[in-house]
């Protein structure tokens, strides 16, 4: 049978709980916990309205919108799971589910079949993953990969955590297509967050927190209308938010891959930045690996060999200088690292099928920009 509730109540039930006894619940555990006590209501209060968008609203107005909140409950008598499916937290029809992180809950170790971001948007939280854990301040922002064990606590009224979860499929369709505009950051994504199976999660850190608050207060609203926009909506707002994330902060992205116990993100960063006069010998001294060692993490990390990834980032820069500036074919050659123009112009030819001038002459434009 399905009871209601609010947002709010659950909140501070949650924290009353915590001040009398010095314990904490779950989520399912609080809803027992009322259900037990006589707490919880059959009939379904009115459905939130609240037809505005919250770019001026003030943080103390928000949480009130947030606490009225309808929340549609089950009691279960059955042990805690530590994996969650989408379908058991994700309501029906809908791709992608915003919440605010309840607070003064206990620490649970459970993995999903489904995307997890958190958001600090103020104060601050616990974040537990795996066998460790972390502090995680205003203005970070974790993308926790699916099948890793993961927990959050907040242990203040003041610290707000959105939580976003997006089904996989979803993710895979509709955002993954987005992060693609950026070259490494894109392999990254395919190859350790759906390729891999093993536990791992992204981390950014945004200094204004303001845009992406705004953002995630909008799409939280759009969850809880009723009508046939609202999945549409709110996935807009989600694909604001990687905007934002990828415009703004992608310089700050770590990656922390727990069978690995290292950030290899750094090493993606500087082959991106360098790769026109990088070896994988100063490669491998830089960062203190061996070279077999560091082509295993290539492979492994982006689905390229070394020399295929270096190749892939010139030949990329390459069509963006032939279709947007006029620079001579040599110019272009030197800007990306070959020793000669007859060698790039081969190397072209074999990955497009036209050498460079023929393909400057089929993909030409009005506009060009300045030597980069």
């Amino acid at each position: 049978m399905i009871y209601y509730t609010t947002f709010g109540w659950l909140q501070k039930n949650l924290k009353e709980y915590f001040e009398h006894t010095g314990k904490r619940m779950q989520f399912p555990e609080i809803t027992n916990y009322l259900y037990k006590n006589g707490k919880l209501s059959t009939n379904r209060p009115d459905t939130l309205h609240a037809n505005t968008t919250f770019d001026f609203m003030a943080d103390e107005e928000f949480e009130k919108i947030m606490d009225a909140t309808i929340v549609s409950v089950t009691p279960s008598s059955q042990e805690l799971p530590r994996e969650v499916g989408e379908d058991d937290i994700i309501p029906d029809q809908k791709d992608v589910f915003v919440i605010r992180h309840p607070r003064y809950t206990r620490p649970f170790l459970h993995s999903h079949d489904y995307f997890e971001i958190d958001f600090v948007s103020s104060g601050s939280c616990r974040f537990f993953f795996e066998k460790e854990s972390r502090v995680m301040s205003k203005g970070e922002l974790c993308i926790i990969a699916p099948g890793s064990d993961h927990d959050l606590l907040i242990d203040d009224d003041n610290s707000m955590v959105f939580c976003i979860m997006i089904r996989k499929s979803t993710f895979d369709t509709t955002f993954f297509s987005l992060l693609s505009q950026k070259d490494l950051l894109a392999q990254f994504f395919h190859n350790i967050l759906l390729g891999q199976s093993h536990p791992n999660y992204l981390l950014f850190f945004a200094k204004d927190t303001k845009h992406i608050t705004i953002i995630l207060r909008n799409a939280f609203m759009e969850c809880y209308k009723n009508d046939s926009y609202n999945n549409v909506c709110c996935i807009s707002w989600i694909n604001l938010m990687f905007i934002c994330l990828l415009r703004n902060y992608s310089q700050t992205l770590q990656f922390y891959d727990y069978q690995m116990g290292s950030d290899f993100s750094l090493v993606l960063q500087y082959i991106q930045h360098n790769y026109r006069t990088i070896t994988l010998s100063s490669l491998a001294e830089f960062f203190h690996y061996s070279e077999p060692h560091l082509c295993t993490l290539i492979k492994q990390n982006t689905g390229c060999k070394f020399t295929a990834l270096i190749k892939q980032l010139r030949m990329s820069d390459a069509v963006k200088l032939l279709n947007n500036t006029d620079l001579k074919v040599g110019e272009i050659a030197e800007y990306i690292g070959y020793n000669s123009a007859d060698h790039f112009s081969r190397v072209f030819r074999q990955t497009y099928g036209v050498p460079p001038q023929e393909y400057k002459k089929l993909h030409k434009t009005d506009k060009k920009t300045a030597f980069p």
